[in-house]
């Protein structure tokens, strides 16, 4: 099996390359036909009117879908929120940009795989949550979400030489945040080039009002009003480069994308992200035969990322009681009286394969086949910077490997006129690997009070770090449709999902180390475990879809069960004291959870009058998620929340007024010290006017400026001396993260 697994990513590129030969031959020119997506799974999709009107208003584009039922984000950078579905977050995640899987090369996780695709070249948005087809990825439990940039754009039989683009600005008060993107295609019949780019630039954003007792950020002559929410700036640059090449029903794309981000920063973060740079190749074939259709691709993604003390955050530190200095020489850093920051870099790259096959057996049955590679290397150290970070490069993860090989066959079945089933098993082997490590220091455990990174990484060095998992998914779908009115879609699934690279192999518990090891912004340190073992969830799930016959109206119910075991949660790190109510060192460790729900979606036409046709639409959703092992509620769980738009539409006119509303959250994870944050209402309002080719947008959020904290916010870290808990007079325990206030935002949008 291991030798079949290397020889893979050889078969699939010579295999890709077989095509493209074949395709500078083709002179018959067609319509491309791509692989469609099941359709007894039918995922929620973000339309391209969402994302045209929701552009103005973000740079974040895991917040376009704060309309999908089942989906909040929680809080991180401004442009690098993280998704959660139905209660289960991050990694738990199946992401998929542009066919790539993406990983965070982070130990806070500050560039998820969302932080990539601006806004502004979204082309679909899609999400399968929970019981969602083996076809659409694995590694996974809580389900999967589809992000591809614009499609290419060809020009039509006899039209010659095409020119076309799109120009776009924004302007956002709260925050004073400005940005743009440009976008223009070249292209004939056969032969497309294309390039879109953007830039995104905020300061921080304001509360609704005083939410903190201090405006000291630990630098001198630097101080924070008290409804300023600290670390809450971002900069970022994108650079999108694509080819495509069209013949007959084949299609040859290829892609280079280049991020660059000058800095984000982070609310609930003791760090922030100074630099972080992507580069990515993404090579895709896709071909209808007479058979069906065949999909390859072929990619590579390289990340440098560096982290360091923002602006707002206490830069110089200095032994535990001096006073906070302007200055810290090299001299002083190497005779242990201060340190010059805490710089911390990542490095990581990312190589892909993948084929895909839809064969037609019959005019009812459609076969689905799929093989995957993905090989995936990090390193994350930490160069000395004075006082207690020196005299060597700290390792925190070494010549890290995770390597995923994957194959799956899917079968959809139309039944009969009412009946559409899928089945789909899905097998993964997933290696990792980690090398030796080492401390600061590592010759002696005294030097860093409390530290222990002698013997912590002479413990961890001694074990074998090399992790086999051989995981099975399973999938059955089945759609009913009980007359022009009623489709009734049932699904149960078992998903697996291997812990990550910082989930296994972080291994000090010392505050300061573990303390950089946080990617749910709880403030807590985190500690790996090298025996963790894989996720397993097992998902029921039904959802009863009453419409008009040309979904004039609809109204969903979607009830869901999930039991997952081997849940990796958190404990008490067994080398640490563990205070209730405050920030601790945690470990990562195997238990169990449940979660349960319901989601609850509608819309309907209410009046079609001369002055436009009105409407409305809404969901409500609850999730409910427990440790069955310890009783304690799971983190990452959004409260009860409601909400409602009022639609107007008019010629050129698009009105909406909307109104969010969320439960207090009372029900927080107790050994996470997770923060209590009270219910409330928001009020949102929108308009747009096309008139050709020019789109304006306006709208104000928070509309009454109103004051409320982010229920999966996590802990206010925006400012102070961070890197230290309260008892050693760090950033004190208890403060959530509020959101943001009244923000008045336009954008102007121009085809040409």
């Amino acid at each position: 099996m291991q030798k079949t697994f290397q020889r893979l990513p050889l078969a699939l590129a010579v295999a890709m390359a077989v095509p493209a030969l074949a395709l500078a031959q083709e002179t018959t020119l067609g319509r491309v036909v791509v692989t469609g997506s099941a359709t007894a799974a039918t995922p929620a999709e973000v339309a391209p009117g969402t994302v045209q009107t929701l552009r103005p208003a973000t740079s974040d584009t895991a917040s376009l879908l704060r309309d999908v039922p089942g989906v909040s984000t929680y809080g991180a950078g401004g442009m690098s929120s993280l998704p959660a579905i139905r209660g289960l977050a991050d990694d738990r995640i199946r992401i998929k940009v542009d066919g790539m899987d993406l990983i965070a090369t982070c130990p806070n996780h500050m560039n998820p795989a969302l932080s990539y695709l601006d806004p502004a070249n979204i082309g679909l948005l899609e999400v399968y949550p929970g019981v969602s087809p083996v076809s659409v990825g694995g590694d996974s439990i809580a389900g999967t979400i589809v992000a591809e940039s614009k499609a290419p754009v060809f020009a039509e039989p006899g039209q010659g030489v095409v020119k076309s683009g799109e120009i776009s600005a924004f302007y956002r008060s709260n925050g004073d945040a400005v940005g743009g993107s440009l976008a223009a295609t070249l292209a004939n019949e056969s032969f497309s080039v294309s390039y879109v780019g953007s830039l995104a630039e905020s300061d921080n954003y304001d509360a609704a009002k005083d939410f903190k007792t201090s405006s000291e950020t630990g630098r001198i002559g630097h101080e924070l009003p008290l409804d300023e929410v600290g670390s809450s700036a971002y900069k970022s640059r994108n650079h999108d480069l694509g080819f495509a090449f069209k013949g007959g029903d084949h299609l040859v794309e290829a892609k280079v994308g280049f991020q660059d981000l000058p800095y984000q920063l982070y609310p609930n973060q003791r760090m922030d992200m100074l630099d972080n740079e992507q580069l990515r190749l993404n090579l895709r074939y896709t071909g209808a035969f007479d058979w069906g259709a065949l999909e390859m691709r072929a990619y590579r993604e390289n990340v440098d990322h560096f982290m360091d003390f923002g602006a707002d955050k206490r830069f110089i530190y200095t032994k535990i009681g001096q006073p906070p200095s302007a200055v810290c020489t090299e001299a002083q850093q190497t005779a242990g009286i201060c340190a010059a920051g805490m710089p911390m870099y990542s490095e990581s790259k990312n190589t892909g394969l993948v084929l895909k096959a839809d064969v037609s057996l019959s005019e009812t049955d459609l076969l689905r086949l799929g093989a995957e590679y993905q090989h995936y290397t990090l390193d994350d150290w930490w160069p000395p910077s004075g006082l207690g970070m020196s005299p060597e490069t700290f390792w925190n993860v070494r010549d890290g490997e995770r390597n995923r090989a994957g194959i799956f066959a899917e079968w959809e079945k139309q039944v009969s006129s009412q009946w559409t089933t899928l089945a789909g098993v899905r097998y993964e082997r997933v290696k990792t690997d980690a090398g030796d490590v080492q401390g600061y220091d590592p010759t002696t455990d005294t030097k860093h009070m409390n530290s222990m990174q002698k013997s912590e990484a002479a413990a961890f060095n001694a074990l074998d770090h090399k992790r086999t998992d051989d995981n099975v998914d399973l999938s059955l779908l089945a759609r009913y449709t009980h007359d022009a009115n009623l489709d009734v879609e049932f699904g149960l699934a078992r998903k697996v999902r291997s812990p990550n690279l910082y989930e296994r192999y972080t291994w000090s518990s010392w505050s300061m180390a573990a303390l950089m090891n946080n990617f749910v912004g709880d403030g807590n340190g985190y500690v790996g475990n090298v025996g963790l073992k894989p996720e397993k969830a097992h998902t029921i799930s039904a959802t009863f879809d009453w419409h008009a016959a040309d979904r004039n109206w609809e109204f969903k119910a979607t009830p869901y069960l999930t039991y997952v075991s081997d849940y990796i949660d958190a404990i008490a790190a067994p080398s640490r004291v563990y205070t209730p109510g405050t920030f601790n060192v945690l470990q990562f460790e195997n238990q169990s959870a449940r979660l349960y729900g319901i989601e609850l979606s509608g819309r309907a036409p209410l009046a079609s009058t001369e002055l436009g046709d009105f409407g409305m639409r809404g969901q409500i959703n609850y999730t409910r998620g427990k440790n069955r092992d310890t009783g304690d509620d799971l983190y990452n769980i959004m409260p009860l929340n409601v909400k409602l738009a009022l639609t107007h539409r008019q010629g050129g006119w698009d009105n909406a007024l909307e109104f969010e509303g969320v439960k207090a959250k009372s029900k927080v994870s107790d050994v996470r010290s997770e923060i209590q944050t009270p219910g409330y209402a928001l009020t949102h309002l929108r308009t747009s006017y096309s008139w050709k080719s020019l789109r304006v947008d306006v709208g104000v959020e928070n509309l009454f400026d109103k004051f409320y904290y982010l229920p999966l916010g996590g802990a206010y870290l925006g400012q102070g001396t961070t890197m230290r808990l309260p008892a050693s007079g760090g950033t004190p325990y208890g403060v959530a993260v509020p959101g943001a206030g009244r923000s008045i935002y336009a954008g102007i949008n121009y085809k040409f």
